[in-house]
């Protein structure tokens, strides 16, 4: 069975030529109302990701993802390995925002939040418009002979996005390794940081090869959310969208010519003049419908505004709509789907606010010895006992010490009997405890310890005291 002329386009990606060689994007200028938008979002993004690492809250970084170490901080809230429940359900309420806010407004965050999207179109391609021109100098100097002008601008323009990858590659690094540990790296220089100046030099080249030679190829290849948004798209979902009742008509789209009544001859609003196409940073063709190649930048809005605006039509033939508001003139209506998605999400949250509250910044853990059974000492009987202190604060503690409630007893550290407890540290041994045994009610004893630094209790622990079964 043939396809259909119109649905050729799905048998190949705008990057792929006839010949499935890679076909390099050379993107109009966009400009805009909305490109002001997101001027001013990827700006402010921009600052935020690039102030994460060094803004601390409390004493903590507000943003690290310490991955060797396990230790991570999201909004100033540290999690060591033991919090590792809280940091997955943060990431699953991210996922689930990130499917909500799909299956409403599209892949819009690829087009506006996503660092890939905001470091390639308004850092990388805006330095590219100031150094070789718009689209077609763009072009030109492609397929111009490696003469000094090319090799000038060319240079100049790879050197820049080499400092410019250096850069991303130390803010990336400050959110793995802290802040605090790259800028020591940095004053002690980085012969003695050989292991840490490797990683630096990959990242780099990692960010330079992204951004000078793979591009937008991130997100129609690497990238699995363009595929994930074939899922959970519907006719419901409001997406960047074209206008094909209006654009078509009943005679198909066809140049502007000034001189017809194009009303009355039956033609579309488009005008065929492709602009839209130019304009797009992935080469697709957005009239032919919602596509995985389209991160929603709205380019194609701005251009196809002006185009209008210029042929005397009205605006918004491409527009922000849903299929079911352009073929049946239906009104956006939050839908049972999205209603579902946002219980869901609701109720991850609120899981999420309890377990933050109920998180204490000090974590003691007392168990038995594993194989060990008591032991007589006269009238007394003994456990031997691990214990754990874990310092989530960033205070030292500096004299740790146990106590037992509700019963009488000795506790015994093997060890020093005061410890000291570093901020964002643990410290770890072993205990004796003795209790007589005419005051054990059972051969199971539940006893509660308090953890105190000095005269202040930081945290209470609770453990089992084996004892004889019965007495003589």
């Amino acid at each position: 069975m043939s396809k259909l002329p119109n649905e050729a386009f799905r048998d190949t990606i705008g990057t792929i030529d006839e010949e499935g060689k890679r076909k390099f994007i050379f993107p109009k200028k966009p400009s805009g109302k909305f490109y002001d938008y997101r001027k001013w979002v990827s700006y402010f993004l921009l600052i935020i990701l690039v102030a994460n690492p060094f803004i601390k809250v409390n004493g903590n970084q507000f943003m690290m993802f310490n991955i060797l170490e396990r230790r991570f901080n999201i909004f100033g809230f540290p999690f060591w390995p033991q919090d590792f429940y809280i940091f997955v359900l943060f990431m699953i309420v991210g996922v689930v925002f990130v499917i909500l806010f799909t299956v409403i407004f599209g892949r819009i965050f690829c087009g506006w939040i996503c660092p890939q999207t905001i470091f390639l179109e308004l850092v990388f391609r805006r330095i590219e418009y100031w150094i070789e021109g718009d689209r077609g100098a763009q072009i030109r100097l492609s397929k111009q002979e490696w003469n000094e002008d090319k090799i000038k601008k060319k240079g100049f323009k790879w050197f820049l996005f080499l400092l410019i990858s250096f850069a991303i590659a130390n803010v990336f690094l400050a959110y793995l390794i802290g802040s605090d540990a790259l800028i020591q790296m940095i004053e002690d220089g980085p012969e003695t940081h050989t292991s840490t100046l490797i990683a630096l030099s990959i990242f780099t080249g990692v960010f330079y090869f992204i951004f000078v030679w793979f591009r937008e190829q991130v997100c129609i290849i690497a990238c699995p959310y363009g595929r994930l948004q074939g899922v959970l798209l519907d006719n419901k979902s409001i997406n960047v969208a074209y206008d094909f009742v209006r654009g078509e008509k009943e005679e198909g789209r066809a140049k502007f010519n000034k001189q017809e009544d194009r009303a009355s001859t039956g033609k579309g609003d488009c005008i065929d003049c492709k602009q839209c196409v130019n304009v797009c940073p992935t080469g697709i063709d957005i009239r032919n419908g919602t596509q995985l190649e389209c991160v929603n930048c709205t380019a194609c809005i701005d251009e196809c505004d002006v185009i209008m605006e210029s042929v005397g039509l009205p605006k918004g033939l491409i527009r922000y709509a849903s299929e079911d508001e352009i073929e049946k003139k239906e009104p956006f209506k939050f839908t049972a789907r999205m209603k579902g998605y946002s219980a869901i999400l609701l109720i991850l949250v609120g899981i999420l606010t309890g377990l933050l509250f109920l998180r204490t910044e000090v974590e003691a853990v007392i168990l038995r010895l594993p194989g060990q059974l008591f032991e007589h000492k006269g009238d007394n009987i003994s456990n031997i006992y691990t214990y754990k202190v874990i310092n989530k604060t960033n205070n030292d503690f500096k004299d740790i010490h146990f106590e037992l409630v509700g019963i009488k007893g000795t506790l015994k550290l093997v060890g020093n009997q005061h410890l000291k407890v570093v901020k964002q540290g643990m410290s770890s041994g072993t205990m004796f405890i003795e209790i007589n045994q005419n005051l054990l009610e059972s051969d199971k004893t539940k006893l509660k310890i308090e953890v105190y630094d000095g005269n202040k209790k930081i945290e209470t622990s609770t453990t089992s005291f084996l004892s004889p079964r019965s007495f003589d």
